[in-house]
């Protein structure tokens, strides 16, 4: 029902009530209707005619039943499914879930599209990092400073390799 014409509306609110009409459970003003419709438009004398056709050819098919060993197979197998659990391990799953998902979402930050509050929180990282530059200029020695091998040794500390009780416990 893929018309384009003046019809075109009127073949899209038929497509639902063709498959009735063909059917035979169409009510009499909806057969009408189509009968109408149908003398008019040939696109959808057409697709009747199709679906005509198919359903003959679909009675022409023998109709197949199951085997009673499939049949039998079949029900055992239905049989051995577990039982549902049922309805109240869903719903305490459900609300525990939406309870995590509460607090989670209300400990985000809040969002906020106001331009001078993030203009400010940029200029306040900046000077964050303004602040902690004599920190990073001085990396290099502070990554290799090595105070305690320049301490002389004490006369009671213990030479290099030397175990003593203290060191024990």
């Amino acid at each position: 029902m893929s018309n384009t014409g003046p019809n075109a509306e009127r073949c899209a609110g038929m497509e639902d009530k063709l498959v009735e009409y063909l059917d035979g459970r169409a009510k009499p003003a909806e057969r009408r209707a189509v009968e109408e419709h149908l003398a008019v438009c040939s696109g959808c004398r057409h697709r009747a005619e199709d679906f005509r056709a198919l359903w003959g050819a679909l009675d022409d098919l023998p109709v197949i039943s199951p085997s009673a060993v499939f049949d039998a197979s079949l029900r055992a197998r239905i049989a051995a499914e577990p039982a549902h659990r049922g309805f109240w391990p869903r719903l305490a799953f459900a609300a525990a879930a939406l309870v995590a998902m509460s607090v989670w979402m209300a400990s985000l930050p809040r969002g906020t599209t106001d331009q001078t509050e993030i203009s400010r929180s940029l200029v306040e990282a900046d000077f964050g990092m303004i602040r902690d530059l004599p920190v990073l200029e001085n990396y290099d020695v502070l990554s290799k400073f090595d105070a305690l091998s320049e301490l002389p040794a004490s006369p009671n500390a213990p030479a290099a390799g030397e175990v003593t009780n203290e060191t024990r416990e």
